[in-house]
């Protein structure tokens, strides 16, 4: 499935952590605070968990969102394109 992960959290350990966390299930980082990529059910699961353990529930945010790949081909973006053959692994010829 295609995941987004979009955080705010306060603390360079704790996202120093999350980010850890993204990459250990193939997540690309497209933003600061963003990232995105193909990733297996259980592994989505896992970093749901494991974003649990990790961040202060009161003071920070993690948002994970799967997509369609047809969804993210409707998305629209504007200003710099991030490698979208890197998290689809095919080139996406139409977007926006």
């Amino acid at each position: 499935m295609l995941v987004w992960v979009v955080y705010d959290i306060s603390s360079n350990k704790i996202r120093r952590n999350a980010i850890k966390a993204c990459k250990n299930v193939g997540l690309y980082r497209v933003q600061k605070s963003v990232f995105l990529g193909e990733i297996e059910e259980n592994d989505f699961d896992e970093l749901k968990l494991k974003m649990e353990d990790i961040i202060d529930l009161e003071s920070d945010s993690v948002y994970i969102f799967p997509m369609t790949k047809k969804g993210l081909n409707q998305a629209g973006l504007i200003g710099q394109v991030f490698d979208k053959e890197l998290v689809t692994d095919e080139i996406i010829s139409k977007f926006f």
